[in-house]
């Protein structure tokens, strides 16, 4: 396959996840916002999202005063933000658009249906009660075009590399979403163990579509200590640090079978997936949640740069 056409596929799959991902964004911070004030109120929500999103400057330099009505410009609408669901499913489309003969017919459907319908979504008149419609909106179609590459494409590279970037851009969005709740939210250390600390993982847990998976996996009460197990090393969690990683290595290794050689971005994989193999959650506490999950984003990003090093970059080898 042509570097090119693989760099397509793969940023197509990666722009519809991080679609995703900000509208789950959203979504916590609408349900975060619903609690009774902390220590310093209703903004510190909004804030963190932005904080955790990597958005928070670009975001003070255009609107300044985060509210509700603001983050929702911003992360869905907002086309000047290269993460908004807006900019993230155009992009994806026009991704698909220049590599429109690599999909099946219903997979580029499913992508230009959510691009006209978002277009009409532009146009239409806001009002305060449309969040929840917005998130919902997003996160049926990034599954319709999930769906439609899992049930149509061919078992091919190119379906490699599509997974590939689904695998790298969810693993992001897990560990930002658990920094969200765990670093940012959180108010003060002594709210650890709260009813308040533990409302909140339950709200994260519902945003990211996993509040039975936990209680069929986990069972009993919701703890820091049970949802960073879950989320973070149970590999039968679908959007757990773990089964992104593993999936990571699949198909690197499958890439590594079909075009007969071994990249650095295997070695990178694998030293990824070694470092979470062995590890424990009370090692992951000791470290520190946060300090956890920031150098394991550097990890997660190191292994995307040598996937674009061996692969994407018009020089595969």
């Amino acid at each position: 396959m042509l570097s090119r056409t693989a760099d397509n596929l793969y940023w197509l799959a990666r722009y519809m996840e991080r679609a995703e991902t900000v509208a789950r964004l959203l979504e916590v911070g609408e349900r975060m916002a619903l609690l009774p004030n902390s220590e310093q109120g209703y903004r510190n929500e909004w804030e963190a999202l932005l904080q955790a999103g990597g958005m928070a400057d670009a975001f003070a330099r255009k609107y300044g005063d985060p509210v509700q009505r603001n983050i929702e410009s911003h992360l869905f609408y907002d086309t000047e933000n290269p993460s908004s669901v807006a900019s993230c499913i155009g992009r994806a489309r026009e991704n698909g658009r220049i590599v429109r003969t690599a999909l099946t017919t219903q997979v580029w459907d499913a992508l230009n249906t959510a691009y006209q319908e978002l277009r009409e979504l532009q146009r239409a008149p806001r009002h305060d009660g449309s969040l929840d419609q917005l998130t919902e909106w997003t996160r049926r179609h990034t599954a319709m075009v999930r769906g439609a590459i899992d049930a149509t494409l061919l078992r091919n590279d190119g379906w490699d590399f599509l997974n590939l970037g689904y695998y790298l851009e969810r693993a992001d969005a897990t560990a930002r979403l658990l920094d969200v709740k765990y670093y940012v939210l959180l108010p003060h250390v002594d709210f650890v163990g709260s009813g308040l600390d533990n409302f909140q993982w339950r709200m994260l847990l519902r945003a990211m579509g996993l509040h039975r998976a936990f209680h069929w996996a986990e069972g009993g009460e919701i703890t820091a200590t049970k949802i960073a197990n879950f989320l973070i090393l149970n590999d039968k969690t679908p959007r757990g640090l773990i089964t992104c990683v593993d999936g990571i290595n699949r198909h690197l290794d499958r890439l590594r079978q079909a075009y007969g050689v071994s990249t650095p971005a295997q070695a990178a994989g694998r030293a990824l997936l070694a470092g979470m193999s062995g590890i424990t959650v009370t090692e992951i506490f000791d470290e520190g949640l946060h300090e956890f999950l920031t150098r394991f984003i550097r990890e997660a990003g190191d292994v995307g740069q040598q996937i674009h090093d061996s692969y994407l970059s018009g020089d595969m080898r």
